[in-house]
């Protein structure tokens, strides 16, 4: 089953469903939702359907594919999964169906056009895909310059306030930081044997000269420090999410994001190893100042989808740590809280945009007591919060204390610096949740008829499935760890690092 086309079709199938989508005419606006919603399905089936062939303990890549594409550069489509492309893949199929059910009515109290809506949405499906199958490093490089424009689109055409400044804020830095990738990824090839084939470039990375891989190392850094975003790198991620539709908001923080920490792991850590090792301890420092820089933040913001996306830079920040810690434990958690940090913020975007249709505001201070005239939505929101901090019982709590005991072995000063985040996001999170739904009621909520009604059947179903898997994974993560550890330390042993042995006390001294 491993020689069946899983990860061509997997990529292709979104963007065939565009293509139908974008043809429905205009004034069948609910055609388009309901053949959206079939054709995300059947990625999530076949999603899963490759998630049961993927060989636990078998080659790191699978399901390899290689096509001609440019022989004069040595180009070609190969595709190829690792356990770490496999759980971002499987993230994409379960949140695309919860998207678009969640943005049901996004375009339908408006003059914008709903199979155009959607058909982004897919669009945006098949550019997200790709860019975690590719294995040649100019196709990654293409995929992760496109996907920028259906999101552009999406933004600047169906957000909120100032929609069209955000949209080109967005556009303009990951363009950026997309001109640094291509300079590497020409530089690479130069160096690397004239060959963008990821296998090729790994087998060679010893060869390449220290100076130019930290070059090297450098220009892909930027790329992905934007495009995660890293501190200092962030400022375009609380404009774009503050103005994008709640459910494309959760894609983006979602899943896009996590595209830059992926490509360190990916392209980074196994092709520069000693260069890794040297940018590390600023890259943890980086890593640290952006956990309490975006906690603070989050803590003074008064519009709810703005603080939502602070609170991602700041989880940015822990899966930054637990990547450059270089131990089998801090690169697992740091894989799996990308998995939960965007299964656990993509409900609370939901969530919070479910808040904001019925309010017709963003701000924390339009609400007030909404808790009252709506107890089943408060709670949900509350869950949301909960497992956004990491508490225990919920699946990122097991991903933040991986990677803080990760870290915690071999750099203890930045875990217990990072430790205080923890602190930071109860507070934050807490204080949204009080003001939004406990005290005394907002006396203007009254006259919005809206926020009498509390969760939909619809809006159930939409929130159901990431609240079962965020309990799930809170209490047996063993299926998703399984698939990632391979691929942890298979990275770990190409950047040439080993786990520190357990320490013992003798004589009043520790010993490893």
């Amino acid at each position: 089953m491993n020689n069946f086309p899983f990860l061509s079709i997997l990529t292709l199938l979104p963007l065939v469903g565009a293509i139908v989508v974008a043809a429905i005419p205009r004034s069948k606006g609910e055609l388009a939702k309901r053949v959206a919603l079939v054709w995300s399905l059947a990625v999530l089936v076949l999603s899963i359907v490759m998630w049961i062939a993927f060989k636990i303990g078998g080659d790191r890549f699978q399901f390899r594919e290689s096509y001609a594409w440019i022989p004069t550069w040595d180009a070609r489509f190969t595709f190829a999964a690792d356990g770490i492309a496999l759980v971002m893949l499987m993230l994409i199929a379960i949140l695309m169906p919860v998207v678009i059910l969640a943005s049901w009515h996004d375009v339908d109290q408006s003059n914008r056009s709903a199979p155009t809506y959607f058909a982004l949405l897919l669009a945006f499906e098949f550019t997200m895909i790709g860019v975690f199958s590719a294995a040649d490093i100019f196709l990654f490089y293409v995929f992760f310059e496109v996907m920028l424009i259906p999101m552009y689109f999406i933004i600047g055409s169906f957000g909120g306030q100032r929609r069209q400044y955000a949209a080109v804020k967005f556009f303009l830095y990951s363009l950026v930081g997309g001109l640094f990738m291509l300079a590497a990824v020409i530089g690479l090839w130069v160096v690397g044997g004239h060959t963008f084939d990821f296998n090729h470039l790994l087998a060679s990375a010893s060869q390449i000269d220290q100076n130019t891989a930290r070059w090297l190392f450098l220009g892909f850094f930027v790329a992905f420090a934007i495009k995660a975003p890293f501190f200092p790198f962030h400022t375009w991620l609380p404009d774009a999410g503050g103005a994008a539709p709640a459910g494309a908001a959760a894609l983006l923080v979602g899943v896009m994001d996590k595209v830059g920490t992926f490509g360190i792991l990916r392209y980074c850590l196994p092709l520069f190893p000693e260069a890794s090792r040297w940018f590390a301890p600023a890259a943890l420092v980086l890593a640290v100042i952006g956990i309490l820089y975006a906690a603070l933040l989050a803590i003074g913001q008064n519009d709810l989808k703005r603080l939502v996306s602070y609170t991602s830079i700041a989880h940015f920040g822990f899966i930054g740590i637990g990547i450059f810690a270089f131990t089998t434990q801090g690169g697992t958690g740091s894989v799996l809280y990308m998995v939960n940090h965007g299964l656990a913020t993509g409900l609370l975007f939901i969530v919070v945009g479910m808040l904001v249709a019925r309010r017709g505001s963003n701000l924390v201070s339009d609400f007030g007591g909404a808790g009252k005239a709506m107890p089943v939505m408060a709670g949900v929101l509350l869950f949301a919060g909960l497992a956004s901090l990491a508490l225990p019982g919920t699946a990122p709590f097991i991903s933040e204390f991986l990677v803080l005991i990760g870290t915690f072995t071999v750099h203890s000063v930045y875990a217990v610096i990072a430790t205080a985040g923890i602190i930071l996001a109860a507070a934050y999170v807490l204080w949204m949740v009080q003001r939004t739904t406990q005290g005394t009621p907002n006396p203007a909520l009254a006259e919005v008829p809206a926020m009498s009604r509390d969760i939909t059947l619809r809006e159930k179903v939409v929130v159901a499935p990431l609240i079962l898997l965020l309990l799930l994974l809170g209490f047996y993560p063993k299926p998703v760890t399984d698939v990632i550890n391979p691929a942890v330390q298979a990275t770990m042993h190409d950047v040439g690092t080993t786990d520190p042995g357990p320490s013992a006390v003798a004589n009043g001294k520790v010993a490893r």
